[in-house]
C-alpha cells in the first residue's frame, strides 16, 4: 500500500458525456492510496447522479453537491476538505494515464520538492492529438520554473498535470468569479516553493472540445487573460527582476492570444482590437528580438503590427496546415 494519501480534486459541471472516462481513468491508477473529491458545481445534467453512483461503489470517492459558483469555487471546496499530504487537480472532461499519480508522486518524493509536474497532450474531438515535449527530467528552482511558465517552453500555468504539497494552499485559493484562474494562482504556489520536480512523461490528456473558435463565443471577460499576466508578471519581477524579458514576453503573448480569439467573432470589437494592436506595436521587441521566442510568434507580431486582417488570414492558413484550432 502506498503510504502518502493524495487528494484528487475534480470540479464537475455539465460533463455527463465525459465524466465516466475521467473517473474511470482515476480509479485505474497504479498508485492506489488516494481520495477522489468530486465537486458537483450545481450541474443541471446527469453529472451529479453519475458522481453519486461511483461513490456508492468506491469508498475513496467523496462527492460534494453545491450551488454553482464556477471552477475556482469548486476547486476551493475540494481543497477545504482534502486530507491528503499532496493534492492534484483534474478537469472533469479530461482524463489521465494509469501512472499519472505514480509519476508525480515519485518525482515529488524523490527530490523532496513542493511541486511536481508531468507533461500532457491535447486531444481534439476529431481524434487529432498534439503532444508536448517529453524526456525532460529536472529539479528546478522557483525562478527557473517561473521562467518556464512565462515562456511556456515545456509546461504552463495550468493547475492540472501538477502535484502540490497541501501546505502550499494554507493561504492561497483560486479567485472566485474570475476566468483564467490558473494564471492568477499557479505562480503564487511556485513562489512559495523551494524546489519543483519536472518529469515530462505524458500522463495527462487535455480535452479540447469543439472544432474551432467559430463554434464558441468570445466575451469581454476573456480580456481578463491580459490582467492575469500583468498581475503575474508584476509579482514575479518583485522577486526575480532578472526575468524582465520573460515577463514582458508573456504579457505580449497574452495580448496576442486574446486578439487571436477576438478576430473570429461576428461582431468585432474594433476599438479594443486597436488598443491591443497598439500595445503589440509598442512592445514587439520582447518577442521579435528575444532568442527564446518561437519563429511563429515573431511572425505574428510582425503581421499584427502591419495589419490585423492580414494576421487573421495567415493564422487561418497556419491552423489548416498544422491541424490546430483557430484560437
Amino acid at each position: 500500500m502506498n503510504k502518502d494519501l493524495i487528494s484528487i480534486v475534480v470540479p464537475v459541471y455539465g460533463v455527463e458525456g465525459y465524466l465516466d472516462r475521467c473517473i474511470t481513468s482515476i480509479l485505474m491508477q497504479t498508485y492506489c492510496n488516494f481520495e477522489l473529491i468530486l465537486v458537483d458545481d450545481g450541474s443541471r445534467d446527469a453529472s451529479g447522479r453519475i458522481c453519486d453512483e461511483y461513490a456508492m461503489n468506491d469508498s475513496r470517492i467523496i462527492v460534494i453537491h453545491k450551488k454553482n459558483g464556477g471552477l475556482s469555487d469548486a476547486r476551493n471546496a475540494g481543497i477545504d476538505i482534502s486530507k491528503g499530504k499532496y493534492i492534484t487537480f483534474i478537469d472533469s472532461d479530461d482524463y489521465v494515464e494509469n501512472d499519472y499519480l505514480e509519476v508525480l508522486h515519485k518525482a515529488i518524493k524523490k527530490n523532496n520538492s513542493d511541486i511536481s509536474i508531468c507533461s500532457y497532450q491535447s486531444v481534439y474531438e476529431n481524434g487529432k492529438i498534439l503532444k508536448q515535449n517529453e524526456n525532460y527530467c529536472k529539479v528546478l528552482s522557483p525562478e527557473e520554473t517561473c521562467e518556464e511558465i512565462l515562456y511556456q517552453t515545456n509546461f504552463n500555468v495550468s493547475a492540472w498535470a501538477k502535484m502540490y504539497k497541501i501546505e502550499l494552499f494554507s493561504n492561497i485559493r483560486y479567485p472566485v468569479g474570475k476566468i483564467f484562474e490558473d494564471a492568477f494562482t499557479t505562480y503564487k504556489l511556485i513562489l512559495k516553493s523551494k524546489s519543483i520536480s519536472v518529469d515530462l512523461k505524458i500522463c495527462y490528456n487535455y480535452m479540447i472540445r469543439g472544432e474551432s473558435i467559430l463554434t464558441s463565443s468570445f466575451s469581454e471577460k476573456k480580456l481578463t487573460l491580459i490582467d492575469a499576466y500583468d498581475e503575474m508578471g508584476k509579482e514575479i519581477l518583485k522577486k526575480y527582476p532578472n526575468l524582465k524579458m520573460a515577463v514582458n514576453r508573456s504579457k505580449l503573448y497574452a495580448n496576442i492570444s486574446t486578439l487571436r480569439q477576438m478576430i473570429f467573432i461576428d461582431e468585432r470589437l474594433i476599438k479594443k482590437e486597436k488598443v491591443i494592436q497598439k500595445y503589440i506595436r509598442k512592445n514587439y521587441k520582447y518577442i521579435l528580438y528575444n532568442k527564446k521566442s518561437s519563429f511563429r510568434d515573431k511572425i505574428a507580431v510582425i503581421l499584427i503590427s502591419i495589419n490585423i486582417d492580414l494576421f487573421k488570414k495567415c493564422w487561418l492558413i497556419y491552423c489548416k496546415k498544422t491541424g490546430r484550432m483557430y484560437n
